[in-house]
């Protein structure tokens, strides 16, 4: 019974660290992407409820469902752990591989969405003034016809 309920502790124990790297992955995220007040609120409150999921998960698969006082010691107990000894290695880890992979494959797709959109852009301009032209010589034909059509039956009286 007591093995039973120290593994189960040591368990929560690491649901703590579990949710420790999930606020460490948000971090991560602020440092390489700058983001507006309301991506940050809306970041938070994924944190949350993905937090509150993974807490809610743990405590029905370790725990049966059952709340018990040392199920919050040993997940406050691991994110703490985590925090001291892990945390800065992750992050320094993970922000520099982010980083590269920004440099390696976003910025490429952001240059080549802003050539995109400047070659459609001339492509639009172009066909604007085509269009315009057709317009134009259409109205000028219609305007002909008229014209002919007023001299013809002034013609006839």
């Amino acid at each position: 019974m007591v093995l039973s309920e120290v593994s189960k502790f040591l368990f929560f124990i690491l649901t703590g660290g579990v949710i420790g790297i999930l606020f460490d992955i948000f971090r991560i995220l602020r440092k390489c992407f700058k983001t507006s007040d309301i991506i940050t609120y809306i970041h938070d409150i994924l944190f949350l409820l993905i937090s509150a999921i993974i807490l809610l998960i743990s405590i029905f698969i370790i725990n049966g469902g059952e709340i018990r006082g040392y199920m919050f010691v040993g997940i406050t107990l691991g994110i703490i752990i985590y925090l001291i000894s892990l945390s800065k290695y992750f992050i320094c880890i993970s922000t520099k591989i982010l980083l590269l992979l920004k440099i390696i494959i976003i910025n490429p797709i952001i240059k080549l969405s802003k050539k995109f959109l400047g070659l459609l852009k001339t492509i639009a301009r172009k066909l604007s003034k085509i269009f315009d032209k057709i317009i134009l010589k259409n109205i000028k034909n219609s305007a002909k016809k008229e014209k002919q059509a007023k001299n013809l039956t002034n013609f006839n009286k």
